[in-house]
C-alpha cells in the first residue's frame, strides 16, 4: 500500500467488506481456520450411501386367543385404529385382522422424533386398556426403523460342516460382533437351529399314569430361576436366587414330571430326549451369480445350491458411520480367524453397504477436486498465477464452511449432500472470476496494482455479483421447505448451496 492508498475514502457495500480485509492480517489466519475445519468435518462426517430418512413406523400386535378374523376385526382392530389416529402426527395406518391375531402399523409424519412416537403409542395404547375386551393379551408395540436394515451381511460356509454346526458357528460370532461400538441389530439367517426335543411315549405315559398336560407344568416350572429371598452378614446384602434353567439335553431328561409307587417319574422314563438340529426354517446357499461372482442367495427353499451356508445381517445405529462400523466388524472377524473361526470354514461378504457408501463418497470428491483443478487451469491460462491462487483459495475455503456446517446440523456425507456441492461449483467459481477479471482488467488498462484501482474494480461489479449470488440462493430456497419422503433429500441442496 502505498501513501495515496492510507487516504482511501471508506467505502461501503461490496467495496468496503474488501477494503476491511483485503490488508487484514486475520484474513489469512480466518482461511487456514476455516480449511482445518474442513478436513475435521470431512473425518468425522458419517459417510452413507443416501440420507437418513426418519419415518416412525410403528407396529402394534395384539392376540385374541379362539376369535376368527370378523370377531377380530370388530372387537379389536378397528377400535384400535380408532385410538392411532388420535395420536399427534400419524399419517397413515394400516391394519390386519387374522384368526385370534390382530395387527396395526402406524406411520407418522417424516421427521418425527422416534422416541417421542414410541411414547405418544404407549401411551395410548395403555391409556385406554379399558376398552379392549378382557381376552386379548397386552399389546406388543414393535418399532421398524430404516436403520434396522442390514448394511453388511456375512456369509460362513464350507465343505467340511453342516448347517447345523454352522449356525452354531454363527452365534458364537454373533456375540463378539455385537460387542462392537455402533452395531445394532444382528441376526442369524440359514442354518438348522439347536433343539432339544422330547418324543413321549403313549405306553410309558400310560404304565407310570402320566398325562401330557401335567408335563407342560413342570416343564415351565424347573426352566426358571427366581429370587427367593435376601440375608445380609458383614455389612453385605445377598440376594439368593433358586432354581436354574435348562441347559442340555440330560439336564431336561432328568426333570420330575410326576411320581408314581412313591417313587419320582423323570422325563425320561416316558419319553425319549434327543440334542440336535431343529426342523429348518431358512436357507441360505452361497452359488455364483451370472457374472461368476460370489453371491450370497438367501431363498425360502433352496434352489441351484452349491455349499450350504449361514448369513450374519448387521444393522448400525442411528447416526453412525456406515463406512467405520463396516471396517470395524471385518477387521474383528479378520483377527479371529484361525481362533473362534476354524480355517476351514470360509467368510464371504455378500453385503456391504460401508464400502460402497466410501466408494461414492470417495468418488464425488475426486470429482468435485478434478472440477477445482480444471477451473484453476483455464484462470491460470486466462490471468495469470495471481487470479488462479484467488480461485484455489476459495472454493476449498467455501467448501470447507459448507462441510462444517453439514457436520453441525447432523447430515451425513452422501450422494445427495456431495451433489449439492458439484452443483453449486460453477456458482462458486463464476462469482469469484468475476470480480478477479474485472481487477485483472483494471490493472492493466491503468497499468499499476494500487489497492485504489482494485477496490475501483470491486466498486462496479462488488454490488450486482452479491445481489445475483442472493438471487440464486432464493431461487433454490423453496427446496428446504418441501415437505414427505422427499423433504431429507431436497434439504442438503439449498442449505448447501447457500
Amino acid at each position: 500500500m502505498d501513501a495515496k492508498d492510507k487516504k482511501l475514502p471508506r467505502y461501503g457495500g461490496a467495496t468496503g467488506l474488501a477494503q476491511t480485509f483485503i490488508n487484514s492480517k486475520i484474513t489469512p489466519l480466518l482461511i487456514i481456520a476455516t480449511l482445518l475445519l474442513g478436513m475435521f468435518a470431512l473425518m468425522l462426517t458419517p459417510r452413507e450411501e443416501e440420507p437418513q430418512i426418519v419415518v416412525p413406523m410403528i407396529d402394534v400386535m395384539v392376540m385374541m386367543p379362539g376369535a376368527n378374523p370378523e370377531e377380530v376385526e370388530n372387537l379389536v382392530t378397528r377400535p384400535m385404529e380408532q385410538k392411532i389416529w388420535e395420536i399427534e402426527d400419524v399419517e397413515y395406518v394400516y391394519s390386519s385382522s387374522f384368526p385370534s391375531f390382530s395387527m396395526a402399523t402406524a406411520r407418522f409424519l417424516v421427521g418425527t422424533d422416534m422416541e417421542e412416537a414410541i411414547t405418544r403409542m404407549n401411551n395410548k395404547m395403555f391409556g385406554n386398556a379399558d376398552l379392549w375386551p378382557p381376552t386379548i393379551t397386552p399389546p406388543l408395540i414393535k418399532v421398524r426403523s430404516i436403520d434396522d436394515v442390514p448394511m453388511l451381511t456375512l456369509t460362513l460356509w464350507s465343505d467340511q460342516y453342516e448347517g447345523y454346526d454352522l449356525r452354531q458357528l454363527a452365534g458364537e460370532l454373533k456375540n463378539e460382533l455385537t460387542s462392537i461400538t455402533d452395531v445394532s441389530v444382528t441376526e442369524i439367517i440359514g442354518g438348522r437351529k439347536r433343539s432339544v426335543s422330547v418324543e413321549l411315549d403313549p405306553q410309558r405315559m400310560a404304565a407310570f399314569n402320566i398325562t401330557t398336560l401335567s408335563i407342560l407344568p413342570a416343564l415351565e416350572m424347573q426352566n426358571k430361576s427366581l429370587p427367593s429371598g435376601s440375608f445380609a452378614a458383614g455389612n453385605n446384602q445377598f440376594v439368593v436366587e433358586t432354581g436354574t434353567f435348562l441347559r442340555s439335553a440330560n439336564d431336561v431328561a432328568n426333570l420330575v414330571v410326576g411320581s408314581f409307587g412313591e417313587r419320582p417319574v423323570r422325563l425320561m422314563d416316558i419319553a425319549t430326549i434327543t440334542d440336535g438340529p431343529a426342523e429348518v426354517d431358512s436357507y441360505t446357499f452361497l452359488g455364483e451369480g451370472p457374472s461368476g461372482s460370489e453371491t450370497g442367495i438367501t431363498e425360502e427353499f433352496p434352489v441351484g445350491t452349491e455349499a450350504p451356508a449361514v448369513t450374519i445381517s448387521i444393522a448400525k445405529r442411528v447416526g453412525s458411520d456406515a463406512t467405520r462400523v463396516a471396517d470395524a466388524v471385518l477387521g474383528k472377524v479378520e483377527r479371529l480367524k484361525g481362533t473362534l473361526i476354524p480355517d476351514d470354514v470360509n467368510v464371504t461378504v455378500t453385503r456391504n453397504y460401508g464400502a460402497s457408501a466410501k466408494d461414492k463418497a470417495s468418488n464425488l470428491i475426486s470429482n468435485l477436486g478434478l472440477a477445482i483443478f480444471l477451473a484453476v487451469v483455464v484462470v491460470f491460462l486466462a490471468m495469470g498465477w495471481r487470479g488462479a491462487t484467488i480461485i484455489f483459495l476459495s472454493i476449498p475455503t467455501t467448501f470447507s464452511m459448507t462441510l462444517f456446517i453439514y457436520y453441525i446440523m447432523g447430515y451425513t456425507l452422501n450422494r445427495v449432500t456431495l451433489f449439492a456441492l458439484i452443483l453449486v461449483t460453477g456458482i462458486v467459481i463464476d462469482a469469484t472470476i468475476i470480480v478477479v477479471e474485472n481487477m485483472h482488467r483494471h490493472f492493466q488498462m491503468k497499468g499499476n496494482n494500487s489497492l485504489k484501482t482494485a477496490l475501483e474494480a470491486i466498486l462496479e461489479v462488488g454490488n450486482p455479483t452479491i445481489l445475483a449470488t442472493l438471487t440464486v440462493i432464493a431461487s433454490m430456497m423453496p427446496m428446504a421447505f418441501v415437505r414427505g419422503l422427499m423433504g431429507p433429500y431436497m434439504a442438503p441442496m439449498p442449505i448447501g448451496a447457500s
